[in-house]
Parts: structure tokens; sequence; C-alpha cells
């Protein structure tokens, strides 16, 4: 094959190594690497990349840079469009996305759009950090906004309000802000000193942070309207664990994918007893499900200790929801992937901690509404496997007190906030994005409504004003 249709993947931690730490995995390009991988760029005039991007990078023009080594100018024309560079060039599925429309794709490898975007991105953190030795903006006196929610959408809607010239509170639940990219997303996937320069930077351009505030409990958006906030963004996600409701679900260590990972990234459980949050691991864990948070939670628990790790998902590893990349990197390290394979019950010891997990095979049969072939039961092919942990992946709805709290907002029936074309939900100067809006998604589609909704918000405020 030709050096132009071949990839120059990122160099990365030996699974024998990395299965053992929380340091990342890919080790990112060195920069002859990332000069070698851009010049596979064909520079498209139409550039198909672009339409891949759910907020639209410039992608042919920072790549173009990269190409002459203008390294400072890539970054910025990143910047332009997505204010995460670092967190997105390394949890996006680019491979769904930008990088599916790029054309290699037809006789070879597409450009490594998402390794060229980190390796930019990485290389400005050193001025970045220099930059927070400053003071903050402070910002007074302007038309006041507020976002509830410090996650992917929060952080991009909250942003382009600042440049809007918006006097702008951020209001987050947890004690520390960063939502999903500091509970949900591992330290061995996305480091957590980035999500902290990504927050402090934002901070520093004169947004305001509140945290341990939780709306709905510590005030409703009402409350913020008659505080003086003229327009509010919702964008709380969607951390409301799903169960499978099965005989035994209440038995001790059975976890929900939620709990679990915000024990330890969120609260270091990692680094137990430094850190005083202990989470359980087991010597035998099975995780339930398919998608990129299951397996989080199975490489966390392989770290953590845990001797063996079972993936339990009810249909084949090619139907599996994760990224390629992460299910490659989750069989070499040794997780034990139990396909076509469901959870019926829990069964325990008599002081109520789990011991077992009863199971039974499935088929694939006609595809579902998803596309996927759907899985049938297997009639008599029930089996036991003995685990002393379990945690349940199987996806997230929206916690419902926000809408249960503001009446005027209205809910699909999946307890999703209803919202028209430009983000606005059912309630007057009430903005909505992310996954409390389409459920679980990708951080960059949540940036994506994020953005939307600001210049919705922008919009609607300068017709109220005129």
């Amino acid at each position: 094959m030709s050096d132009r249709f071949k990839a120059i993947h990122m160099k990365e931690q030996p699974a024998e190594e990395r299965k053992k730490n929380f340091l990342e995995v890919p080790c990112g390009y060195t920069e002859e690497e990332a000069v070698l991988e851009a010049n596979r760029c064909l520079q498209c005039k139409n550039a198909p990349c672009i339409e891949g991007c759910p907020v639209s990078i410039d992608i042919r023009s920072f790549i173009g840079h990269i190409q002459k080594r203008e390294f400072d100018k890539a970054v910025n024309k990143i910047y332009e469009a997505d204010i995460l560079p670092c967190v997105t060039g390394r949890v996006c599925p680019q491979e769904s996305q930008c990088q599916a429309k790029c054309v290699l794709n037809k006789k070879g490898d597409a450009v490594s759009i998402g390794s060229l975007e980190r390796f930019v991105a990485d290389r400005d953190l050193d001025r970045r950090r220099e930059a927070l030795k400053g003071e903050p903006v402070k910002v007074s006196g302007k038309t006041k906004v507020a976002v509830i929610g410090s996650g992917p959408a929060g952080i991009a809607c909250a942003a382009d309000l600042g440049k809007y010239g918006y006097d702008v509170t951020i209001f987050e639940a947890f004690h520390k802000a960063g939502g999903v990219l500091v509970y949900g997303i591992p330290e061995f996937r996305l480091p957590k000193d980035i999500v902290d320069v990504e927050i402090r930077s934002l901070v520093q351009t004169g947004v305001k942070l509140v945290t341990n505030v939780l709306t709905g409990r510590s005030f409703t958006i009402d409350e913020l309207m008659a505080e003086g906030y003229k327009a509010v963004f919702v964008g709380s996600g969607a951390g409301l664990p799903q169960f499978m409701k099965l005989p035994g679900e209440n038995l001790n260590n059975v976890y929900s994918a939620n709990e679990f990972l915000t024990r330890v990234n969120l609260m270091k459980a990692h680094r137990y007893p430094e850190y005083d949050t202990p989470v359980k691991y087991g010597k035998n864990c099975a995780v339930i499900g398919g998608g990129n948070v299951a397996l989080d939670v199975a490489r966390t628990a392989l770290r953590l200790g845990s001797e063996n790790v079972y993936l339990i998902y009810r249909r084949t590893q090619e139907e599996m929801p994760a990224r390629l990349e992460e299910i490659r990197h989750a069989l070499e390290e040794g997780i034990q992937l139990m396909a076509l394979t469901n959870p019926v019950a829990y069964h325990g010891d008599e002081a109520g901690f789990l011991q077992k997990i009863e199971c039974v095979k499935m088929e694939l049969g006609e595809p579902d509404e998803s596309g996927r072939r759907r899985p049938v039961l297997k009639e008599g092919s029930n089996f036991i496997i003995e685990a002393d942990v379990c945690v349940v992946s199987i996806g997230s709805t929206p916690n419902p007190l926000i809408a249960m709290t503001s009446p005027l907002i209205e809910t699909t029936k999946w307890g999703t906030i209803k919202v028209d074309e430009k983000g606005m939900t059912t309630m007057p100067g009430v903005f909505a994005g992310g996954d409390i809006v389409t459920g679980a998604a990708t951080v960059i589609t949540a940036m994506g409504a994020g953005r939307t909704a600001a210049a919705s918000m922008h919009e609607y405020l300068q017709n109220k004003n005129d």
C-alpha cells in the first residue's frame, strides 16, 4: 500500500504495562509524525471531512497549516469552532464523523484528523497554562444569562455567550466543573489536568462558575429569572442510570456505571486511602453493556486490581456501539468479552452481597429499529458466572428534577427536554441542548448543541431588546 493510503498511528503503552496504571494509552505524535500524517491530506476543494464534524471545524485549513509547520495557526483555526480540542482530539468518534468522510477511505486509511487535532492542541497547553497566571477578566453591568451544567454543552454555550458580550454564570451540581469530562471518562482516556486547564481558561475570560448547587433544589429556573437572568441554557446532561429490573439487583456491590466511574474519576477512589472514597472492584467483576462507558468501567476495574473482568453483551462484538479503538484496547488488556449473553438474575449470600450472576445465551434475529439484528433468547441456556461485583452500563436518562420544578418545560416520554430547531424549550427564554435533549451522545455533539443554543439565545435577547 502506498504511504499516501496508510495512516501513521500514535504509539501506545504496551497492554501489559498500561493495564496496571491510569496513564494515557496513546503517547501522541512527535512533530515529524504529525507533519508526515498531515501530508497525507489531499486538501480537497470541497473538504467533505468538514461535513462530518458536528461543530464544523475547518479541518482542511488546520491540517494545511500543519503541513507548513504553522502549528500556532493550526490550533487557532480549530479554536474558531472548538474550544476543547485537547478533549475532542482524544474522545471524539472521528472514525464515524469527520474521518468517515475522508476520500482516502476509498483506497486505504483516512487521515488521522483526531490525532492531528490532539497534537496541535497539546502543543498549545504550555502557553495556555502560562496565560492562567494572569487575573480573570471582570464582567459586570451587562445582560445576565445562566448556564446550568458545566459539561461539554454548557462549556461551549458559555464560551460563545461570553464572546457575544453577556455576563455568564455557570451553575454546577458537583464540587468540580467539567460534567462527564471529569466524572465519566477515565484518566487513561482523558487526563483530568487537561480538563482543569479548559475550565480555568473559560473562567479566565470572565465566565463565572458556581459549584455545589443543584438546580431544582438549590433554586428553580423561575427563581433564576426573578434574580435578573434574562435567558437560561440547560445543559445538565443525562446522568440518571438505567437498570434492567432483574431479581437481586439491589444486592450490595451491584453498581451503576455512573456511580462506579464517579467514585473513581471525580472522587479519586483509585487512590484510596490517600483519598477517602473507596470503591469495590472485586476479584471477579462483571460489566453489563457494550458501549464506551461499559468499556471504561471494565478497563478501570482491571486497573484497580480485578483479576477477571467480564464484559457481558447481548449481541456480538461486531454490533457493539463502542469505538473500535476502545474495543481493541480492552481486548488487548485482557477484558473477557461474553458476547451473545444477557443477565437474568443476581444471586447473593446471606449478608446480601453479590456472589453470582445468572445469565442466558442469545442469538441474533431480524434487524430492529436501530438497524442491528435483534438479540433473541435461547431457551434453556441458563448458566452461572461467579462475580462479586457487577456494574450495569446500559444507558442513562436525564435527571427529572429540572423539569419537575419547571412546569412550563415539556419533556418527551424518555424524560428528555423538548426543544425547537433553535434549541428553545417550551418555556420562553429557556434553552437546552446536549444529552438532556438527545439522550446520551458524544462530547462533540453536545458542544455543537451548546453553540447552536448560544447563537439562538443571542438572537432571542437582541430581538427582545429591540
